[in-house]
């Protein structure tokens, strides 16, 4: 257990640059170091993930615990992962509301964000020799890339795979020969709308709840909904406090849900930020022990485990589309390319080099070259 604390206390420390980038490196920490599982296992994981709601990568971490450690693991691999995301953030919202501005540490941030461009480029290319099994799920694959890069949501996405795979199944089994259950629909389904009053702190756990039972996507969807929930029906937040929250969340490590932590501790202090926190990441360890369960039956499934073949094609795709869009966003700037141009190099020649080494490394040259710019 110690072991499962360890690796993902580490992760929560060093992982920026989002989901993508998250994955990566507990592919490369997981799977290429301590070898907890195939890459087929893995990618199967990170398949079955997009069809819950809730933070992915989070969930991964949950998803790899139970693994290496059963329940136990599930809640220590979760529980060691959102917490230092969780209290640098709370340390970021008291030293904002008490001073009014953060310290000035974003130079040293500037470079960690192309520098993990290396990790998530050489976990896409081994998930993609497992994914991409056949040319039917090649070119599924590909479509969702493109798509997501033209801003298709990921969660239709991964349901639009789900759902061919499905079909091409039908049309080439025989009917009587498809016995399948279907999960339920309710995960799709808006909870009806609930008025509350910021009279407690119960009142931000429950607001924070219903965001977390219906998001769907990356974590940067959060926002869109604390806009529409806090900001625009509650009238909790304004704009400016909305920003500042999501300022906050690009300086810190983990799941960029943590902001969560942020907009409670600005609504009702510690105590705001505790709920708030755990309204947010309660539903996850909820539905990832619940899909734990289910995986196997999954898997045994003949009808099932084929479309999870194309759910896999997809997750795929996106982690593609992913590491374009971020690879394209530092391409014209000689300081972000060369530090990202110098991760890759690493991540390839050296793949027993440590995520938190390229990390650091990337954060340090940022630096340098930001001094001298």
């Amino acid at each position: 257990m110690l072991e499962i604390i360890s690796v993902f206390f580490k992760l929560g420390c060093i992982a920026f640059g989002g989901p993508a980038a998250h994955i990566a490196m507990m592919e490369k920490e997981i799977i290429v170091k301590r070898k907890w599982m195939s890459h087929e296992d893995f990618l199967d994981l990170i398949g079955i993930t997009n069809i819950i709601p809730g933070p992915n990568s989070t969930q991964m971490t949950m998803q790899c615990g139970y693994v290496r450690g059963g329940n136990i693991g599930l809640v220590l691999a979760g529980l060691s992962f959102i917490l230092p995301a969780v209290l640098i953030t709370l340390l970021f919202a008291i030293v904002f509301v008490e001073y009014g501005s953060l310290p000035n540490i974003e130079p040293f941030f500037l470079g960690i964000k192309p520098a993990v461009i290396g990790i998530i480029l050489m976990a896409t290319i081994k998930l993609s020799k497992k994914g991409f099994k056949n040319i039917t799920l090649i070119v599924s694959g590909l479509l969702v890339a493109l798509l997501s890069i033209f801003g298709i949501n990921e969660f239709i996405l991964i349901v639009g795979t789900a759902l061919l795979g499905l079909m091409i199944h039908l049309i080439t089994t025989k009917p009587n020969k498809i016995k399948s259950i279907f999960p339920g629909l309710f995960l799709l389904a808006k909870p009806a709308t609930l008025t509350i009053s910021i009279s407690s702190a119960s009142s931000i756990f429950w607001a924070f709840i219903k965001i977390a039972v219906i998001l769907y996507g990356s974590g940067y969807v959060l926002i869109a909904y604390v806009d529409s929930e806090l900001v625009e029906r509650l009238g909790w937040l304004t704009k400016e406090e909305l920003l500042d929250a999501i300022a906050v969340g690009q300086f810190t490590p983990g799941p960029v849900l943590t902001t969560a932590t942020f907009i409670g501790y600005q609504l009702k202090g510690i105590i705001g930020a505790i709920y708030a926190s755990l309204g947010m990441f309660l539903p996850s360890f909820i539905f990832v022990g619940i899909l734990v369960r289910i995986i196997p039956f999954i898997k045994k499934s003949k009808l099932l485990s084929f479309v999870l073949g194309y759910i896999n094609a997809g997750a795929v795709g996106i982690m593609i589309a992913v590491t374009l869009k971020l690879s394209y966003t530092y391409l014209f700037e000689w300081k972000y390319c060369t530090i990202m141009v110098l991760s890759i190099i690493v991540s390839y020649f050296f793949k027993k080099v440590s995520s938190i080494w390229i990390v650091f490394g990337g954060a340090g040259i940022g630096y340098l070259l930001n001094l001298i710019a």
